[in-house]
């Protein structure tokens, strides 16, 4: 039976105002996170967001517990390693080849592990002492509408929300008998008393370590704020504020920062709870009846399919386009006494990248822009990166960075990578690609590979030959961060991001009419070698494979994502693609963690192989995932798919996953489309809606009895859209006759829309 919550949320999902051009939604209702308890830890907690805040919902002992979080909270105390004469990519090489290369390692490396700072460092929370409402009833995240709702055997309740598009937390409490019935505050466990603890990244740093004062808590008349002095001038604030009626209490939470010359959290809260819980809800509902309405799946996989809408969900929690982008753990910074895994930070070595590649097919551009848009307001800050430690004119990106992009240090072969700004390049195109928005390509897109191929050569050196080399070359994660872990030759993975900056760079340099760049870069593209491939396809580096099982699929960056090596090029190109995938099956998976596999089912996808690209994907969601959906690094299913079986919290592997599954039912990466190129031949009715594809078209499309296929085509840029022939024979398509293989095209006219038919 429907309670009267859930019912006021189906009159508001459904409901829209007359100016408002919303598609019929989804029934999402199948994809709720449901328990019949409140999870008891805080990476299994019910997750809300809109980008910039955050909050999970838990039980921590016999309290309800509301983890808060903010992206901006920040200790970014400079790494003092990072500075001086050895700080420098001409040092590391000289270290390198003098066999003395403990010094870089004690120099670079080590200080990252050692140090706690700097580091994303978690709010706070609110509790509410609960435990006299009784059993919990049941705990449900509505995806919907973004909204978590608590029941209680006793009759009590709670809802709570993340405004979508206001920096506000609600929560209201129906059924609540106790007068003194409140929130307290939390603050995080910055001193407590005993000494601290020295961990590693990995499991979390002790938050005493930072060294901070005591925070301030200042009651308020039904409400209370906390004040924190974090390093240096920075300091956040959180307030609460409540307010009792005659069935329970509602209130309002919010963070602030003394950085963002915004409102503070007691302004932010006292005008919120003015208006009330009910009253914000439209506009709140209303982003995200938008944000469903741009695109959505049907498959007949229930795993599949649930797991893919928790992704969508989590992505806009997590993405906005005037936010930074996705973290390792974006708005949901672990709430257990220590720093986050990993420090929180933005790792640029795959794990921002995998973030954002399930954004452009679904059809979410305004929140992928996100990531650009940081990384152009970061750009002073990468520059005098790329000039002080590569000293290079062009651009360089820092792979492990703060979130005002400065450098933090790590395993230096990802965390000061030669080609990071090669790999960040992809998105910037995959941009330009999906929206067809000139202004972008003229003022960020293309500005930005021209500084980076600018970068990559001045830092290549020549042989005899005149082709070029990096001085020294790695494969991220490939041997830790050992000496071996650099290549006198240069890799697969280095050389990918290479080649495509300037294959990318020649081609929206002609896109803009620029002959004598686009002419540049491919007579500097000529000088570089071509892939190292031997007898397991794609090598580390020139004549060396990859022997053991690895989690980071580094040397197959040209089959996927940069899409330099396609199905479509022939069968020497599908040698190469069979080849490296079969080896990656024979090294094993002991090594590997969630986004292994996510990643390994977008290849899946790519080779065309529907049922492998399924399992792989299910392994993932099954057996990588905790209840509420979070990725997890490590095996939690105890049936032997990695010998990681630990279970810190990122969220790169989840939209990789979305990635893949997208990946099966469209692909648009090769000059022409492939509707359902990877889908299992059990799955006979599947359809797509609001799918977006490279050159801007919109397309929805159904396949029914496994032979028929309608695709609905829009072209908002108009444009010459080509589409293979999706079934096996000859079809008809708009009464042409069209032979399997054969690729069908029209040139639209913008604002355009087509209907098409593949029948046998």
């Amino acid at each position: 039976m429907k309670t009267i919550w859930s019912l006021f949320l189906l009159a508001i999902l459904f409901s829209c105002s007359p100016n408002q051009d919303v598609k019929m939604l989804p029934d999402l209702t199948p994809y709720n996170l449901e328990f019949d308890y409140l999870p008891t830890t805080w990476d299994e907690g019910l997750p809300l967001g809109n980008g910039q805040i955050g909050a999970l919902i838990w039980q921590k002992e016999d309290k309800l517990r509301l983890s808060l979080d903010h992206v901006d909270l920040w200790d970014e105390r400079k790494m003092e390693n990072l500075q001086g004469e050895p700080y420098k990519y001409s040092w590391v090489k000289e270290q390198w080849e003098s066999d003395t290369y403990k010094n870089v390692q004690d120099l670079f490396d080590a200080p990252y592990d050692k140090a706690p700072a700097p580091s994303k460092i978690p709010g706070g929370a609110l509790e509410f002492a609960t435990s006299s409402l009784g059993k919990v009833k049941k705990s449900t995240l509505y995806i919907a509408t973004g909204t978590g709702e608590v029941q209680w055997e006793s009759g009590a309740s709670l809802r709570t929300y993340v405004h979508a598009a206001n920096p506000i937390g609600w929560f209201k409490f129906e059924g609540i008998k106790e007068e003194s019935f409140s929130p307290e505050l939390m603050i995080p466990a910055y001193n407590l008393p005993g000494e601290s603890e020295a961990d590693n990244p990995v499991t979390g740093q002790d938050l005493r370590r930072l060294g901070y004062p005591e925070g301030l808590v200042e009651d308020l008349e039904n409400g209370k704020v906390y004040t924190q002095k974090g390093y240096g001038d920075f300091e956040y604030q959180i307030t609460v504020r409540w307010k009792k009626n005659n069935s329970g209490l509602e209130g309002v939470w919010a963070i602030s920062t003394n950085l963002e010359g915004k409102q503070n959290s007691k302004e932010l809260t006292l005008e919120a709870l003015e208006k009330g819980f009910l009253a914000s809800f439209p506009t709140h509902s209303e982003w995200w009846n938008s944000f469903w309405s741009k695109s959505n799946i049907s498959i007949p996989d229930s795993v599949l399919q649930r797991q893919w809408y928790l992704e969508q969900y989590k992505f806009a929690s997590a993405a906005r386009e005037n936010t930074p982008p996705i973290s390792l753990q974006a708005v949901w910074t672990a709430d257990n006494g220590k720093l986050p895994p990993w420090k929180g930070d933005f790792h640029h070595d795959l794990n921002t990248q995998l973030s954002y590649w399930p954004s452009y097919t679904a059809n979410h551009l305004d929140l992928s822009k996100g990531f650009l848009n940081w990384l152009w307001k970061n750009y002073p800050t990468f520059k005098e990166y790329t000039k002080t430690y590569y000293e290079s004119d062009g651009l360089n990106v820092p792979g492990v960075s703060t979130l005002t992009g400065a450098p933090m240090g790590g395993w230096i072969q990802y965390a000061f990578g030669p080609t990071v700004s090669g790999w960040l390049s992809h998105h910037f195109y995959l941009q330009w690609r999906y929206s067809m928005d000139r202004e972008f390509l003229e003022n960020e897109a293309y500005p930005w590979f021209k500084e980076v191929a600018i970068y990559f050569d001045e830092i290549s050196e020549k042989n005899e030959q005149g082709m070029r080399k990096l001085p020294i070359s790695a494969s991220p994660e490939v041997h830790n961060n050992s000496r071996q872990a650099w290549f006198g030759e240069t890799t697969n993975f280095d050389l990918a991001n290479i080649r495509f900056v300037y294959t990318k760079a020649a081609e929206l340099a002609r896109e803009l009419g620029n002959e004598q760049e686009a002419e540049k870069w491919e007579r500097i593209l000529a000088e570089w070698p071509d892939f190292a491939v031997g007898e397991t396809g794609m090598l580390l580096a020139p004549n060396i494979p990859l022997e053991n099982s690895h989690r980071h699929f580094s040397h197959l960056m040209a089959i996927h994502p940069l899409s330099l090596i396609n199905w479509s090029d022939g069968e020497k190109a599908q040698d190469i693609i069979r080849k490296t995938a079969q080896h990656l099956k024979t090294t094993g998976s002991s090594a590997w963690v969630g986004y292994s596999f996510s990643w390994q089912g977008n290849v899946q996808a790519r080779m065309l192989d529907g049922e492998g690209a399924a399992e792989t994907l299910r392994i993932f969601a099954t057996s990588f995932c905790l209840p509420n959906s979070f990725h997890v690094n490590g095996d939690q299913s105890g049936k032997g798919y990695s010998n990681y079986k630990y279970r810190p919290f990122t969220l790169e592997g989840n939209f990789a996953f979305a990635s893949g599954v997208q990946e099966m039912l469209i692909q648009s990466h090769e000059d022409f489309i492939r509707l359902f190129p990877a889908v299992p031949s059990a799955w006979e009715n599947v359809s797509f809606d609001g799918f977006l594809t490279q050159g801007a078209f919109q397309v929805s499309a159904t396949k029914v009895n496994g032979s028929q296929i309608t695709a609905n085509i829009s072209a908002p840029k108009g444009g010459k859209i080509r589409i293979l022939n999706p079934i096996e024979g000859t079809c008809q398509v708009n009464g042409e006759s069209l032979d399997a293989g054969e690729v069908w095209e029209k040139e639209m006219n913008p604002g355009e829309s087509i209907k098409l038919s593949f029948v046998k």
